[in-house]
């Protein structure tokens, strides 16, 4: 328990030891850098998911731990996948988590300035217009066994290059018609220097830029720009971007930026049955599979947010995940542990029936109902008490009663005593049927010396059930959620890198969840009628809910399951 009390507390405020810290420690002692800049840099693109979670954590905290500051820049150089609406969602979500970003960016902003370093590059003799098509420089790029094909203008004079990208930008040539290629090294070990493609034509409106330019960089080339052109200190990215670091590094230099900022890698986060591509996610999306990327099911923070888990979760689980360059999947059932761990004392105990059966109690007085006195949370004693209307009838749940049980099944059956939470014990004496044989309804008879609270001691009963007086139960719909993939499955994609135009892969839907949302109609207890969007409660026996925030209406909410009561997770012991 102390370890938990210690993840909550820090994790919201500092990240635990890890290498980037040591080496930032060390950048200042030595005046290698005055003051910590990061940034946060999603492209615009799809919504963020919980590895972007981790990734805006990482840069505001660790900025923040060293006095520094950081910025939201949306990389946003390719105007065919981005938007306005996944700029906004992002700003959202970054500020639900509870950051602020210190200066706002565009790599737009900076298209002029870019397109001035590539004519550096070409003046030097290190850039070069191709004519090339993409299946064509894809397939002279070689292997990792084997090396590259130099194209065949390659060797294109200073002057010619430069005025085929002025033309180029000038609209004169058609989408993939030519290319401006780093001229690198087509022997390289590394495949990115093999002269990686710095510039492509694409007549497109860009959301920023409108149609002001009609060629755009390409994320490799322009993220080492924008990161040198905003001072940053320390580009934090994942893993994957690391046999990209030559090539950043070979942008800062041969450009001559006047700033140098430094690449480190950290290894990101990979949860068991999720995808956190966001090209597969936009697939869920526009397939129809999700309800939009906000779906409670979805990974997206969005979706998180929506289907009731908080930023403290996500920031304690992250913090628990630690920072290191090791690659490696984590269990899904770590991050419902941390939103239990959040929510324990947070939401307030009540009851809900999600599958009614009702229960006539043939000995209450018939017109005749009472006030009873339930407390709010037995771990929260703050939290206070409330009060619950009692009748002739109730709903139980269905699984709740059966008429034939099983050994040491000791709810409700005909014969037996269980007691009603906060209320009585009840009796089970007689059970209705319809005509095709299903119990539709059943009768009891309830001790009233039994009142909870009362301190009757004259007899026990193992079972308690929860319950709703049926006369006053507010009508509801519960959405109860299981991962959305059936299977465990890694995810390598790497989103910002992928710039290419195959053909989405759709492999992953195999393993897709067939009952990944259960749709059910209940009754909540009369005091939460005028429940609001985002609030949340733990619902005896069922769960963590949170009330929908598109879906609910005044009078009939919709609740979203968050997370179960209890798993048998454990979190592994550290040294």
């Amino acid at each position: 328990m102390e370890r938990l009390i210690f993840v909550e507390h820090n994790s919201i405020n500092s990240t635990p030891p890890n290498f980037i810290k040591n080496i930032i420690t060390e950048d200042l002692a030595s005046g290698k850098v005055k003051e910590i800049v990061t940034r946060f840099p999603p492209e615009p693109n799809g919504y963020l998911h919980i590895g972007h979670a981790k990734a805006i954590w990482i840069n505001f905290t660790i900025a923040d731990e060293f006095g520094g500051r950081t910025h939201l820049r949306f990389d946003d150089t390719n105007p065919v996948k981005e938007d306005v609406e996944y700029v906004n969602s992002i700003k959202e979500d970054v500020k639900w988590l509870g950051f602020e970003w210190e200066e706002l960016h565009f790599a737009s902003d900076y298209f002029e300035e870019m397109y001035e370093r590539a004519i550096v590059l070409i003046k030097k003799g290190k850039a070069y217009v191709d004519d090339q098509s993409p299946d064509e420089i894809r397939a002279t790029r070689g292997t990792l066994t084997e090396p590259g094909q130099n194209s065949p203008y390659r060797d294109r004079s200073v002057e010619e290059n430069l005025d085929l990208f002025a033309r180029m930008r000038a609209g004169e040539f058609k989408d993939g018609e030519k290319v401006l290629r780093a001229k690198i090294d087509m022997a390289s070990p590394n495949i990115n220097l093999r002269d990686p493609v710095i510039y492509r034509i694409l007549h497109a409106t860009h959301h920023n830029t409108g149609d002001k330019w009609c060629i755009y960089p390409m994320y490799t080339y322009a993220h080492p720009l924008e990161d040198a052109i905003e001072g940053i200190t320390h580009s934090l990215c994942t893993t994957e971007f690391e046999d990209q670091r030559p090539f950043y590094d070979w942008v800062i230099e041969e450009t001559e930026m006047p700033s140098v900022p430094r690449q480190y890698e950290f290894g990101r986060l990979n949860l068991t049955q999720t995808v956190t591509s966001k090209r597969k996610l936009k697939l869920l999306v526009d397939e129809g599979i999700v309800d939009g990327w906000d779906d409670p099911r979805m990974p997206t923070i969005s979706g998180l947010r929506r289907r009731g888990v908080t930023p403290e979760a996500i920031k304690s689980f992250v913090f628990e995940a630690g920072i290191s360059k090791a690659y490696g999947e984590i269990d899904l059932k770590m991050l419902d542990h941390f939103i239990r761990e959040d929510l324990k004392l947070k939401a307030p105990r009540t009851m809900a029936v999600l599958d009614p059966l009702k229960v006539v109690i043939t000995n209450y007085p018939e017109g005749q109902s009472e006030m009873l006195e339930a407390e709010n949370n037995s771990e929260n004693p703050e939290m206070g008490h409330r009060q619950i209307p009692f009748s002739r009838e109730i709903y139980i749940e269905r699984e709740d009663f059966m008429e034939n049980p099983p050994s040491k099944y000791f709810r409700l059956f005909p014969g037996n005593e269980v007691r009603l939470k906060h209320a009585y014990f009840i009796k089970c004496n007689d059970v209705i049927k319809d005509e095709e044989g299903n119990v539709i309804e059943i009768h009891c008879t309830y001790d009233p010396e039994t009142k909870s609270g009362s301190g009757f001691t004259g007899r026990k009963v193992k079972g308690t059930i929860h319950w709703v007086d049926a006369a006053q139960a507010v009508p509801a719909e519960f959405r109860l959620y299981e991962p959305l993939i059936l299977e465990d499955q890694v995810n390598d994609d790497v989103d910002e890198l992928d710039e290419g135009e195959g053909a989405e892969e759709k492999t992953f839907m195999d393993h897709l969840n067939p009952n990944s949302l259960k749709v059910v109609q209940g009754f909540v207890e009369p005091g939460m009628k005028d429940v609001k969007p985002q609030d949340k409660f733990q619902f005896f026996r069922h769960g963590y809910f949170n009330v929908d925030s598109k879906y609910s209406k005044p009078g009939h909410p919709v609740f979203n399951l968050v997370v179960s009561l209890k798993s048998s997770f454990q979190l592994p012991n550290k040294k």
